[in-house]
């Protein structure tokens, strides 16, 4: 897909680690830019006014995004998805976010922080790096905000995404201070203890795919920078093709199982134990990751 509109420059370089919904993860920071030759920086003018914002977005890495829109008769769309919430049961896709919907729009709210000529600097976003933005909306609570609003009991359920714990091993904060060095200039983030706190925020809840809690004894290789759907919610429905900050101890109870996050070009690798208490372990330039895979 050619870009021509607003896009979205975010730490997330792929749906593995993407907030499940926006808000959920407050420094999860991006950078909404528009292009000044089409969109002259006036048309923010007073938009830093308010707090919150809505986005409205494109699904453009959606796998079968070419066939729905140029050939809507092949793209299989499927009625139903599997929602982790209801353990894989399907339910209706127009009950759920799920990216892979009928017309790939999303929609999501976020943080404004400040506006900065052509650029809009906001927080609590979830969505992927590149996403192409249609148009952003001031948030206004007198008519957005729904006081008695319901929703379906298996939606009410966090216990099945949240952890018990996030802990970091003795040496990580030295090891992420190395590979800060290597990307600090180019991040959001002001420093490595600040980058590590949003790391903490990113694994308050399993992040893992449906498949990957039901299956957890396979080693999970890391996903050598492939780009997955842009929305935060990818990981809580599977398309057919309460935090705990005590330092529990971490038992793992189908071996040393190693999964990564990718963030802001660096590798993070964490284990989950039976009592969903996360340990992270090691950190290491995204890049290195790449080049041992490919090494022959």
């Amino acid at each position: 897909m050619h870009v021509q509109c607003p896009f979205i420059e975010i730490c997330h370089l792929c749906r593995n680690g993407t907030p499940r919904q926006p808000l959920l993860v407050p420094l999860a920071r991006a950078c909404l830019i528009f292009d000044p030759a089409r969109v002259p920086p006036a048309s923010l003018e007073g938009f830093e006014g308010y707090s919150h914002c809505w986005i409205i977005y494109v699904f453009h890495l959606n796998t079968n995004l070419d066939k729905l829109w140029k050939h809507p008769s092949k793209s299989k769309f499927k009625a139903k998805v599997r929602v982790p919430r209801l353990k894989g049961e399907k339910v209706g896709v127009f009950a759920t976010r799920s990216p892979h919907r009928r017309c790939p729009i999303g929609l999501t709210v976020a943080k404004v922080e400040a506006v900065q000529g052509h650029k809009v600097l906001l927080s609590g976003v979830d969505l992927v790096d590149g996403t192409p933005v249609l148009d952003v909306k001031p948030y206004l609570p007198y008519c957005d905000s729904i006081q008695r609003a319901t929703v379906p009991k298996w939606i009410e359920d966090d216990d099945l995404l949240a952890v018990a714990s996030v802990n970091f091993t003795e040496g990580f904060s030295a090891t992420l201070a190395d590979c800060w060095t290597k990307v600090e200039k180019k991040s959001l983030y002001s420093s490595a203890d600040e980058f590590q706190c949003l790391i903490g925020q990113v694994l308050n809840w399993d992040i893992r795919s449906l498949s990957q809690r039901s299956q957890p004894t396979s080693l999970v290789k890391p996903e050598e920078g492939k780009a997955g759907n842009n929305i935060s919610n990818s990981n809580d429905y599977e398309y057919e093709e309460a935090s705990d900050n005590g330092n529990k101890p971490f038992s793992p109870c189908s071996g040393d199982i190693t999964y990564h996050l990718v963030l802001e070009g660096l590798n993070v690798a964490y284990r989950i134990d039976c009592r969903r208490n996360v340990l992270v372990e090691e950190v290491v330039l995204a890049c290195q990751i790449q080049e041992s895979n490919h090494v022959t």
